[in-house]
């Protein structure tokens, strides 16, 4: 394995938070992680696995073997007349996945379509967006299991989906995912039952419903690629029915099970934090959901901001709110 000493981590995470790693090394075969994870017992360096970095908060310094993900494939497996299976390797940029199925004739992740990061970090978060999750089409996924050295197959139920919850994200650091396999309907029809999305015509083609979910993203979420972002920063809360009709005039959605998921960008603009700044780190002048690096900004200079943010929505309005991206 070709390990590289000191390695910037700048440019590869989104935030663009300055940051380093002691050890790192570029994965794009499956069969290098039984090498990896003997390299991280021997030499007492956990292993991260990094993949767009599109969800993280670097430290600026880790030490650690960070893997870079870049197993690559993808390849529809079979057509029946109920569903198309389709299989991407880990390493696979998200959006070029979705775009690809899209032209492969297979239609029905066009609403996550413009998520940056990979394929195999989709079923940690349980991505989601304008009315659809990945979970929805989720049939199984590869991943190595470093406790136990041996390739193993999750379904479902086995990956334990909720709400930008998994099992690996509740179990972090154990398995590092290989390859993701998802179930498309051959019958299909676009999603339209989302604010924005209702624009299209009923008839629209998923071309057209992937092509507007990418205009309505880039009208509210910044380029990381000039404004260095982890999209959104926070959770929505989910609340009591009780405490939701505490907050006068908050948007509110009603659960299955009688809680209600608030909207965090909601709270915070309340706050007057829209376009707020801390040093280098400020919340997006058009999104107060998301949390910006204005050039120069560290993990330290993140989590003050984050934390002065949880606390004036806090302090206003009794609610927590959760950080979305994981703390490496």
């Amino acid at each position: 394995m070709d390990m590289i000493s000191d390695f910037d981590l700048t440019g590869s995470n989104t935030f663009g938070l300055k940051s380093s790693a002691r050890r790192a090394v570029i994965v794009d075969d499956p069969e290098m992680l039984p090498a990896l994870a003997h390299e991280s017992a021997a030499s007492g360096l956990p292993l991260r696995i990094l993949g767009g970095g599109s969800n993280v908060v670097l430290n600026e310094r880790l030490e650690a073997i960070v893997a870079l993900m870049r197993i690559g494939g993808r390849q529809v497996v079979r057509r029946t007349e109920s569903e198309t299976i389709v299989t991407a390797g880990a390493g696979e940029n998200w959006h070029d996945f979705v775009s690809w199925t899209v032209a492969e004739g297979v239609p029905g992740l066009e609403n996550l379509a413009g998520i940056p990061g990979t394929v195999g970090a989709a079923p940690i978060q349980n991505i989601g967006a304008y009315g659809a999750q990945l979970s929805d089409f989720f049939l199984s996924l590869e991943a190595f299991d470093l406790k136990d050295g041996v390739v193993r197959t999750f379904d479902a139920a086995a990956c334990r989906f909720a709400y930008r919850q998994s099992h690996f994200k509740a179990e972090p650091g154990r398995h590092v995912i290989l390859s993701v396999t998802l179930a498309l309907p051959t019958v299909w029809r676009a999603k339209r039952d989302y604010a924005g999305l209702d624009l299209l015509p009923e008839q629209a083609s998923a071309q057209e419903v992937l092509d507007h979910v990418v205009a309505l993203r880039a009208s509210k979420l910044p380029d990381w690629r000039t404004l260095g972002n982890a999209g959104s920063f926070f959770h929505n809360p989910v609340v009591s029915a009780e405490k939701a009709a505490e907050i006068a005039g908050a948007p509110r959605y009603p659960q299955p099970d009688g809680t209600v998921k608030l909207s965090a960008g909601w709270l915070i603009e309340q706050c007057g934090l829209k376009g707020f700044r801390l040093g280098p780190a400020g919340t997006y002048a058009r999104h107060a959901l998301v949390l910006v690096n204005h050039g120069g900004a560290t993990s330290t200079d993140i989590a003050a901001l984050a934390n002065h943010t949880r606390d004036k929505v806090r302090e206003r309005f009794g609610v927590e709110l959760v950080q979305e991206p994981i703390a490496f």
